[in-house]
């Protein structure tokens, strides 16, 4: 099978398909002035657009990486996360954890893959 990438540039495509499996490069939210919560939600949206993209959605995601500038942050990002996640049927294997992001202001990175 081809692998297919999309919104690429010289450093990295923003998703790829390969063999029905499509993954998303680290995305990070543009509006870098909201709280943990609120780039949560607006990365999470891009995600959603990069999944219909390829021919899937978040309920065929079955794995998620989070950066989070500060740990402290969780809670907040969870709250944004659980709601879009959708509950326990649609919960993908997730990890978290605390990293220096590119710029001071990102809270949130979030990577994930999905099957189609």
């Amino acid at each position: 099978m081809p692998i297919v990438r999309h919104e690429s540039n010289k450093v990295y495509s923003k998703v790829v398909e390969a063999n029905g499996v499509v993954t998303t490069a680290g995305i990070i939210p543009s509006d870098l002035g909201g709280d943990a919560k609120a780039q949560t939600i607006e990365v999470l949206r891009e995600i959603d657009r990069l999944l219909a993209l390829c021919g899937t959605d978040k309920s065929k995601v079955v794995s998620a990486t989070i950066w989070l500038n500060d740990i402290r942050h969780r809670e907040a990002m969870n709250e944004a996360w659980v709601a879009w996640v959708g509950g326990e049927a649609n919960a993908p294997v997730r990890a978290c954890v605390e990293a220096k992001l590119v710029d001071p202001r990102m809270i949130v990175e979030i990577q994930v893959t999905a099957v189609k």
